[in-house]
């Protein structure tokens, strides 16, 4: 179980399906990227989960679970969305709608901006729990040109998915 943007590989996928004796609650851990496979976040991500399925008892939850964690089990991409306008609708969400201070941060030239620089959105700290991890992360995110480890539907399919692949940052106003 997980949200639309956390994809499992496929090698997670017959991973689970040739094993007989998985944990009946299993996370996966995934490796997070902002806005495109360009902007590599950090392995952190663990909400998306495996359930061995049981009648009645079996819910979607997207909270920690468990302990079990499957490492490197596939990626997690935010904000990776093909139009402007969509990140737009995104910021203005229920979830995201306290966090647009000024009206110009919705602006489609400021976004595509941010965006292709891997700076924050909303101008916000990192969510981080040390101040460690928190001097860690500010600034904008390193570009990483690299198509290793990415997608493979991704890659073979990538005149669909060029806004997803590192050195096409800009996007389509939708």
């Amino acid at each position: 179980m997980s949200d639309v943007d956390e994809i499992p590989s496929g090698h997670t996928v017959n991973l689970l399906r040739w094993c007989d004796e998985i944990p009946d609650k299993l996370h996966l851990e995934l490796r997070n990227y902002l806005y495109s496979f360009e902007f590599y976040l950090d392995n952190k991500s663990w909400r998306a989960s495996v359930h061995r399925y049981r009648p009645g008892k079996t819910r979607y939850a997207h909270f920690r679970q468990t302990d079990d964690l499957l490492a490197d089990s596939g990626w997690h991409c935010s904000f990776c969305f093909r139009y402007l306008s969509e990140f737009v609708f995104k910021m203005k969400a229920y979830s995201h709608v306290d966090r647009v201070r000024f009206s110009y941060y919705l602006k489609p030239s400021r976004i595509q901006r941010v965006i292709c620089k891997g700076e924050d959105l909303f101008d916000m700290l990192p969510e981080e729990y040390t101040f460690q991890e928190i001097i860690a992360k500010l600034g904008p995110i390193p570009s990483s040109y690299s198509a290793v480890h990415l997608p493979r539907y991704v890659l073979e399919n990538d005149n669909q998915y060029t806004y997803l692949l590192p050195g096409n940052c800009e996007r389509e106003s939708g």
